[in-house]
Parts: C-alpha cells; sequence; structure tokens
C-alpha cells in the first residue's frame, strides 16, 4: 500500500472529550471517526486493524470445530418474549416497530435466534454436538457509552453457540471455546487473564471472562500469583480473614461516639484499628402480587468488617435476596428506631434477618452501631451478646487476603473485558422448546454454551496495554500495517525514490504487509505520524544511507535507530518479528 492510493488522516491533539487512551489516540490516528454518542465510523486504518483480528478469530474458531454463520441484526420479539428477556433485559434493548407496528429488537446478542435455528434444525443426538458462531453488528443502548470503542453502542463481536446432547458433552464443548481463546489472545500478543466470573444477564451455570491487563481496565481482577487462581472480584470467594474467634477479653459498652456515622470515624475516634469494626448494611426485600403491586416489605441486615465492601452479586445469590434493593432511610428508621450510621443488631425496634460474612463472624471484641444517635457498642462478641449469626460469603475479597486455593494470597489487578464463554444448560432450550431425539427416541433439551468475542473493543484495550507518550504500540498481528518504509525526500530524489521502491517491493513480495510512505513530506512530520500509528517496524530509506549501503531501521518500541544493511532487510524484520 502506498499513502497516495490510501487514506491518512491524523490530528496532533485529541477531542476535549476523550476519556482514555485508546479513544484519544485511535481519534488522532485517524482510526475512527465519532458519529454520535458510541457511534464511530471505522475508518481505513482502524478496518485494517479489524480485519486481521477477525481473521485470527475465524481460523481458531474452525480450528476448534465451531461452523459459521450470519444470524440477522434485527430480530422479531416474539423469540425474546419466549425467553422471558423482552422484559428482563432493561433499557440497553433497543426496541423498535416495522411498519406494521410489529415489534422487533436491534440485537445485542443471538442467544434467542440461534436457539429458534437449533430447534427447527436439529433432531437427533446423531448430529451433535454443533456449534456455530457468526461475526455481525450488535447494539446495545448504554445510558452512558465512553472510553471510546470499549463501551460503543453499536459494536462487532464473535458470538459462538454450542449444543450438545448431555452435560457431560457441554463441558466438552465449553473447554474446546475455552482453549480457543487461550489460542486467539496469545496470537494477539495480550497479557491477559481468564477469570471465573458471573454470567450476568446472559444467564448459565458457569462462565469464565478473558480480561486483558491494563490500568484502566473497569474490571478489578483477584489472582494469586503463586497459582493459576483468578477471578472478578465480584465472584472471587472471600475466605475468613479471621483463621478462629478468640474468646471475648471485654464488656459490652455503649460507648459515645459524637459525629462519627462512618466506621472509619469511629474507629479514629476510639483509637482502634478500622478492622474491629463491623459495617451495617441494610436491604429491603418487596413482596408482591400476581400483578405487580407490593404488598409487605421487610429488611435484612448485612454485617462486613468496616474495612470490607459487600458484594451486592454475592448477596443476590443468597435464598431470598434475589430481588433485594438497598432500603431507605425511612425503612431503617421503622426497624432500627435511628438513622443510618449507628445502627446495628442488638436492640432493634423490629425483629429481622441478620446475615454476617465469614470474617465478621469469626470476630470478637468488635464494635457496631448501637442503635442510638452519636452511640456505638464496644466489645461486642457472638454467643454472648448475640446469637449466633447466619454466615455468608458477601463480601469483596482485598489484596492479601489468602487465595480460595490455598496457594498463596490475593493480589489485584485492573482489567478490561474482551472475552466471555458461558455455560448456559437448558435455559434458552427448554424456553424454547429446543430439543433432539436421544437413542431410545427420548426427547431431551439441548444442552447449550455460549462465547462471545468483542472484537472492536478488542482494539481499544490493545491499545490501553501497549502505547507510550508518542503514540499507540500494535502488536504485530494486528498492526494495521506490518512495517512502513519512510524514504527522505521522495518526492525530489530520484536516488532515494528508486531505492525505497525496490525495498517496498522486495517487501511485498516476501509477504510483509508494508506500507510506503510516498508523500515526501518532512522527516519529522512523517516519522510522528507513524509514531502514533504505532507500526511495529519502521524502515528510513536516506540518499547519505544508501552511499553507505544502509538504511536505519527502528522498532516501534525501541529507543534509538539501527543501521542494517540493505540486503539484510528482509532477515532483520524475522529476526525481530519472532521477538
Amino acid at each position: 500500500m502506498r499513502v497516495s492510493r490510501f487514506f491518512i488522516s491524523t490530528q496532533k491533539e485529541a477531542p476535549a472529550d476523550a476519556e482514555v487512551a485508546s479513544q484519544a489516540l485511535m481519534l488522532r490516528a485517524g482510526m475512527i471517526k465519532k458519529l454520535a454518542a458510541g457511534l464511530y465510523s471505522y475508518m481505513p486504518l482502524g478496518l485494517r486493524s479489524i480485519r486481521k483480528v477477525e481473521a485470527i478469530v475465524r481460523e481458531e474458531m474452525n480450528r476448534a470445530g465451531a461452523i459459521e454463520l450470519l444470524m440477522p441484526v434485527v430480530q422479531p420479539a416474539e423469540l425474546w418474549q419466549e425467553t422471558g428477556r423482552w422484559e428482563k433485559y432493561g433499557p440497553e434493548l433497543l426496541r423498535i416497530k416495522d411498519r406494521h407496528q410489529r415489534d422487533f429488537v436491534v440485537q445485542p446478542t443471538s442467544e434467542e435466534v440461534v436457539t429458534d435455528l437449533a430447534r427447527s434444525e436439529i433432531r437427533s443426538w446423531r448430529q451433535l454436538p454443533l456449534n456455530f458462531y457468526h461475526i455481525q453488528t450488535k447494539f446495545r443502548d448504554e445510558r452512558r457509552p465512553r472510553f471510546g470503542v470499549m463501551r460503543a453502542r453499536e459494536f462487532t463481536m464473535k458470538d459462538a453457540y454450542s449444543f450438545d446432547r448431555d452435560y457431560a458433552g457441554a463441558q466438552v464443548s465449553y473447554q474446546a471455546m475455552y482453549a480457543a481463546y487461550q489460542r486467539i489472545f496469545q496470537r494477539f500478543g495480550f497479557e491477559f487473564r481468564a477469570v471465573a466470573a458471573d454470567s450476568g444477564a446472559i444467564g448459565g451455570s458457569m462462565s469464565h471472562e478473558f480480561h486483558v491487563i491494563a490500568e484502566t481496565g473497569e474490571d478489578a481482577i483477584a489472582y494469586c500469583p503463586d497459582s493459576d487462581y483468578a477471578a472478578n472480584v465480584e465472584l472471587a470467594e472471600a475466605l475468613p480473614a479471621v483463621a478462629r474467634r478468640a474468646a471475648p477479653g471485654e464488656d459490652l459498652r455503649k460507648t459515645p461516639t459524637p459525629g462519627a456515622a462512618k466506621c472509619e470515624d469511629v474507629a479514629a475516634l476510639l483509637g482502634m484499628p478500622l478492622a474491629r469494626t463491623v459495617k451495617s448494611v441494610v436491604m429491603a426485600v418487596d413482596a408482591r402480587n400476581d400483578k405487580g403491586v407490593i404488598t409487605s416489605t421487610h429488611v435484612v441486615l448485612l454485617l462486613v468488617r468496616g474495612d470490607h465492601a459487600v458484594n451486592d452479586i454475592k448477596v443476590g445469590k443468597l435464598q431470598g435476596l434475589g430481588d433485594a434493593r438497598m432500603a431507605t432511610e425511612a425503612e431503617i428508621v421503622e426497624y432500627f428506631g435511628c438513622k443510618p450510621g449507628y445502627i446495628g443488631p442488638i436492640g432493634t425496634a423490629k425483629p429481622m434477618r441478620v446475615v454476617v460474612d465469614r470474617t465478621v463472624a469469626a470476630m470478637h471484641d468488635f464494635v457496631l452501631g448501637a442503635n442510638a444517635e452519636d452511640f456505638h457498642f464496644t466489645g461486642v462478641n457472638w454467643g454472648r451478646d448475640l446469637p449466633e449469626p447466619q454466615v455468608a460469603d458477601i463480601r469483596n475479597v482485598v489484596e492479601g487476603d489468602a487465595s480460595p486455593d490455598g496457594k498463596g494470597r490475593l493480589a489485584i489487578c485492573r482489567g478490561i473485558e474482551v472475552g466471555h464463554v458461558f455455560y448456559l444448560g437448558t435455559k434458552y432450550s427448554a424456553a424454547m422448546g429446543a430439543s433432539f431425539l436421544d437413542e431410545n427416541g427420548k426427547s431431551q433439551a439441548l444442552e447449550m454454551g455460549c462465547y462471545g468475542i468483542g472484537i472492536t473493543r478488542i482494539l481499544g484495550a490493545c491499545i490501553e496495554q501497549n502505547h507510550d507518550a508518542r503514540g499507540m504500540v500494535w502488536p504485530e498481528a494486528i498492526a494495521p500495517f506490518t512495517a512502513v518504509v519512510c524514504p527522505i525526500a521522495y518526492d525530489r530524489n530520484a536516488t532515494v525514490r528508486e531505492a525505497a521502491d525496490r525495498l517496498y517491493a522486495q517487501l511485498q513480495e516476501a509477504g510483509v504487509d508494508v506500507v510506503l510512505d510516498d508523500r515526501g513530506g518532512r522527516p519529522g512530520a512523517m516519522f510522528a505520524d507513524w509514531e502514533l500509528i504505532g507500526v511495529p517496524h519502521r524502515l528510513v530509506v536516506s540518499e547519505r544511507g544508501l552511499a553507505a549501503g544502509t538504511l536505519e531501521y527502528q522498532h516501534r518500541r525501541d529507543t534509538a535507530a539501527t543501521a542494517i544493511s540493505l540486503d539484510g532487510v528482509l532477515a532483520h524484520l524475522q529476526q525481530r518479528s519472532a521477538v
């Protein structure tokens, strides 16, 4: 590719509303152009990288035995109504009507459509297993689209769906996709982790997220440096921070704590570690009749250590708390006889269910609210001052917690989710009547899995992990170009022009994805463009270098250029590409 026949539009400054490095750099490099909030045109440079991402994903999906098809962007509402997601999915689901006033959705995902295909095409156990995938446009009406392509409303995703006859077969399909994802992200050249995760709106009983490690990641990941354990913080098991509960050593006292409504303030006022305080979090559960009208409300008190945080995902999985919400101040006063900040389980105005985190259950002589403004109880102990509690894992893990696999301590890093694999079971097949006949002629629901990769999101995640003050630093596998030839005075020096053209042709013939900058611009501006764009290999052809039989080579990660022989260019590129 010659730049004079291509389209490059770089800018010196990023738009003021760019929030993260990838968004700023992609806009500056002319890889994307913003059309509206969360909507982008992918310009030629950006599209080249997208196509390379797609090619690698396709190769590995095909290698894993998946079969490509293409499902529509627009889907009839009837399918979503069958599974109940028409009502449950929420405002991110873009609902539209056609000219006949029939309801449709602009798909955010394709479980319903692929299940409809399966129920019409799969008849016998002999057809199984099957795995269909497509690479297609998706739309999710994000309330606050941000971070450029990483949280856009319209995006491209690879989604795959496996169908098996039983649980054992579904696990084989799941592991095949898990392994394929490992290969995909290794080929991209990413530092990444596969972490146990919550299934969210997709549903299912087992899932793993694949995260590109980056400081700007939205997700916190707990991992053990001494083992393979990794999980999203929202799912990571929190073991008790205290090994064994000690015997009481203090008397129960109602202690004045004027103005200290937070655990941090109480600890500072009483001159004790924050880890000796207990935080009260009040949830409310509404009972509704068949028409959805609230008939009654009760509250549940959650207790975690003062330096810990309640994990909403874990709480939502406890019996009876799936639809719990934060209690209002009025509800708190009704049940505790006191405003928030000073509440606790001793002497409440009304009885309630109390759920205690594992760490709190192992504490002794701790501090919690006394249900009186400006007062807390000190020296609180289980069994003496409070009955033995209902204990559950309801908190987020923190740095230094024991790893659930028993092999060390947890560390926390940030990650950007770029892939997700789910075991769905019969969630969709049962709802939509997708079944097959087994070898005994008996009808069985199909076991399903689904597997997504954010194709366009990968670009943003890659840049967040690979950039510096000069611009992007693309891994070779998905760079818009592998190498750039930068001739000095191409437009006015015949010797340089002829040598650059020969080198360009030589590299093309060798299969190198090379671009020739034949614009004749000033060296500084030319180099700045390609450093911004992040092409891995730069080859500078100059009159002085040609006189010495050399040219200047610089990898995008190098701090300085190196003179290499004109005859050894291809070998040098191959050597550097292998590093």
